[in-house]
């Protein structure tokens, strides 16, 4: 009985090979084995696909029909063999029209996502590294730069990463024959495709060093202390980390890998940050709350005179604009300081008098 793929995939006659791709991906997903669908609805889908997904067989089977050219050759995709069960079928190929042989078609980009990945090569990259960073109170709300030394694998200067010996030339790489990858066939359950791998011998540079470098002895890469500037951010927060690319250690033929920063502040006495505000405290006297007074107030900016107005409260908040934490360009928020009362524990004998006397104000 002559089969219908264009029906199978629900698409048009005239359906374009992205449509086509298309209405495979989503039915195949629904129908996948792996994910509780129906082995043999998957296996009708995916002989639909190999054959409307290439031009020449797509041609054959629009001329002859599933049948071929006779009525007794094979199937364009009836290649799948053995037992009832997903697991009895043979999957190393699908049938190649009349002559029954088998052909290999690419489902990287398609079920990528049941393998975790595409058919193409990742390019390589080198170790992340993580270390730790301490910075005082005043360095978490301002930022700047500081200095840290690491010891990691680094492009080699003498070579400039390349493997080969100063003065002299590189070759082409035997394995790849300067392609930088390899091509490999890979059987799985929806037939033989094809997956490149970064070629090993090269590191994907498809060249080789003649002679190799004397300092790294070809690696490209050699263990050396590093002195790095890194950039910090204002108003960051005890355990937020920076990340700086290309910081970690470099790989031949790669990239460098990233570095992390996990950043440590050191408890400050006075000062503490709520949002975009530094907090303080200011203990003052009972008479300074009375009558007012003046104090020397120390900030992250500098000591500063701070006027107590009379009749200040306890816990009261006095405010200086500007004298926080940046927020874009020029723009701060603010200081605020809270005040607490100091009383005496012991008093004169005129300051009782005083006192006596202000019982009388109501005070």
């Amino acid at each position: 009985m002559a089969k219908d793929y264009y029906k199978t995939l629900g698409v048009e006659k005239n359906a374009n090979k992205e449509d086509i791709k298309k209405a495979f991906r989503k039915l195949a997903h629904e129908h996948h084995p792996d994910k509780g669908g129906n082995s043999e609805k998957f296996k009708e889908l995916s002989e639909a696909y190999s054959v409307l997904s290439d031009d020449q067989k797509r041609s054959q089977y629009d001329t002859f029909g599933s049948a071929g050219p006779s009525a007794g050759g094979g199937s364009y995709g009836g290649g799948f063999q053995g037992g009832q069960g997903f697991e009895g079928f043979d999957f190393s190929g699908f049938g190649g029209g009349q002559n029954g042989q088998n052909f290999e078609f690419d489902l990287g980009d398609i079920f990528g996502d049941f393998f975790g990945g595409g058919r193409k090569p990742k390019t390589k990259k080198g170790r992340d590294i993580s270390i730790d960073l301490d910075l005082s109170f005043y360095e978490s709300v301002f930022g700047g730069e500081k200095k840290i030394h690491l010891t990691k694998q680094s492009k080699c200067k003498v070579c400039n990463a390349s493997g080969a010996k100063s003065g002299t030339s590189m070759e082409t790489c035997p394995t790849c024959g300067g392609n930088g990858k390899i091509r490999q066939a890979q059987k799985s359950i929806f037939g033989t495709f094809m997956t490149e791998a970064i070629c090993e011998t090269c590191g994907g540079l498809g060249q080789v060093p003649r002679e190799k470098c004397t300092s790294c002895r070809g690696s490209g890469v050699l263990k050396n202390e590093e002195e790095l500037t890194v950039s910090i951010p204002s108003d960051v927060n005890d355990g937020e980390t920076i990340r700086l690319s290309g910081g970690g250690e470099h790989i031949k033929g790669g990239t460098s890998g990233d570095l992390y920063i996990k950043i440590h502040v050191k408890r400050d006495l006075l000062f503490k940050k709520e949002g975009k505000d530094l907090v303080t405290e200011l203990n003052i006297k009972l008479s300074d709350a009375l009558l007012g007074g003046k104090y020397m107030l120390k900030t992250l900016d500098g000591d500063i005179e701070l006027h107590v107005p009379e009749g200040a409260e306890f816990g009261q908040i006095l405010r200086i604009k500007g004298k926080g934490v940046p927020v874009t360009g020029t723009k701060r928020g603010d200081l605020l300081i809270k005040l607490n009362i100091k009383l005496p524990t012991r008093l004169s004998r005129k300051a009782k008098e005083a006192f006596e006397g202000l019982k009388g104000e109501g005070i």
